[in-house]
C-alpha cells in the first residue's frame, strides 16, 4: 500500500477532513491553527478561511458553504465571501466555552449536524454530544439538542451504512462506544462499549488511542490512533482487519475521497509534539493519502 504525503503545509491540529464530490476537493479543519482549509488536487489550489476560535469540525451545506462547530456553537461559512454566520450557540448552562469547545463532528443522512465537545483541563467528564437540526418552530430556525454526555474528549463519530448504529469515542478513556440510532427521529439509545484499547504503560509498546474515524460501504470502521502512528480498519464486530502505518506519531482523522471514494485521506497533529517530530523529513501535522480496496461512504450534507 502506497502512502503519499500531500503537498500541503502541516496543520497544528488537522481534523474533520471530508471529500466534496462535486468540487473534487478535500476540506479539513486546523483546530489550533484556527482555520478551515480546502485543497483541489487536480489544480493544486489551496484555500483557507481564518476562524475567530478553534474550528473543531466542518461539513458541507446543501446549497453551498460549510457548517462549522466553533468553541461556543454552530456557524455557517460562505466559502465564496468568507462571511461567517452564527446558526445556534450552545446552551450556556450546559456548555462553558472557557473550558469546553466543539470537537469532532459530521452530518447524518437526514442532514443533521452532530458534534461532540472536549473539556480542558480534564477535571470531569463534562464533554457532550450535540446535534444541530432545522426547527421551523424556533425563531432562529434551528434547534441544538444534547444527545449524550459523560465524556472527556469526543471523537470517532460515525454512522453505519444501514443507519442503525452511531459510533462515538472517548479518546482519553481509550474506548469506542456505540448506540442504536434511529435516523428518522435522530434518537440514540442503548449506549454500550464496543472496543476498548490498552492504555499507555511506561516501558511497554503503545498502540495509541482512538481519534477521528470514518466508515466504509461494508460497515468497517477506520480510526486514526493518536500517538499510535497508525490507522486501524475494524470490522463491525470490532476485530482489527488492517493496520496502516503512518510516518507521524499522531494521526488524527480519516475520510474517503477521490471519484470512486477509494482514497483514504489522513490528517495529523503538530501542536505539542517534540521538535524532532516537527522538523522531521515528514513533519508532524502532514496530510496523507493512500488507496484502499473498499470504498467509503460519501459525505453527508447539512440541510438547514
Amino acid at each position: 500500500m502506497t502512502l503519499q504525503v500531500l503537498p500541503l503545509p502541516p496543520s497544528e491540529l488537522g481534523e474533520s477532513p471530508f471529500w466534496h464530490l462535486a468540487e473534487k476537493s478535500l476540506y479539513w479543519c486546523d483546530i489550533q491553527g484556527q482555520a478551515v482549509h480546502a485543497w483541489h488536487p487536480a489544480s493544486g489550489r489551496h484555500r483557507q478561511w481564518p476562524m475567530p476560535s478553534e474550528p473543531g469540525c466542518c461539513a458541507p451545506v446543501a446549497g453551498g458553504g460549510l457548517v462549522i462547530g466553533l468553541r461556543n456553537g454552530f456557524y455557517q461559512l460562505d466559502t465564496a465571501t468568507g462571511t461567517l454566520t452564527c446558526l445556534a450557540p450552545l446552551p450556556a448552562d450546559q456548555h462553558d466555552p472557557a473550558v469546553l469547545r466543539l470537537n469532532d463532528g459530521r452530518c447524518d443522512t437526514a442532514g443533521r449536524f452532530w458534534a461532540g465537545s472536549v473539556i480542558t483541563p480534564r477535571t470531569a467528564p463534562r464533554a457532550a454530544l450535540w446535534c444541530l437540526e432545522a426547527d421551523p418552530a424556533s425563531a432562529a430556525g434551528y434547534a441544538v439538542r444534547h444527545k449524550a454526555g459523560d465524556c472527556f474528549t469526543a471523537n470517532g463519530l460515525a454512522f453505519s451504512p444501514d443507519n442503525r448504529t452511531l459510533y462515538w469515542a472517548n479518546t482519553p478513556e481509550h474506548r469506542i462506544d456505540r448506540f442504536d440510532f434511529d435516523v428518522a427521529t435522530g434518537e440514540i439509545t442503548n449506549r454500550r462499549p464496543w472496543v476498548q484499547f490498552d492504555r499507555k504503560v511506561e516501558g511497554q509498546p503503545y498502540g495509541g488511542r482512538p481519534d477521528g474515524a470514518a466508515v466504509d460501504v461494508e460497515g468497517n470502521y477506520w480510526v486514526a490512533m493518536y500517538e499510535g502512528a497508525c490507522v486501524l480498519q475494524l470490522s463491525p464486530a470490532g476485530e482489527v482487519l488492517q493496520r496502516i502505518a503512518v510516518p507521524v506519531q499522531c494521526p488524527t482523522m480519516v475520510c474517503f475521497g477521490g471519484e470512486d471514494l477509494r482514497t483514504l485521506y489522513i490528517t495529523s497533529a503538530r501542536a505539542g509534539r517534540p521538535e524532532a517530530e516537527q522538523q522531521a523529513a515528514v513533519p508532524a501535522g502532514s496530510l496523507f493519502s493512500t488507496p484502499v480496496a473498499v470504498a467509503g461512504l460519501p459525505v453527508n450534507f447539512f440541510r438547514g
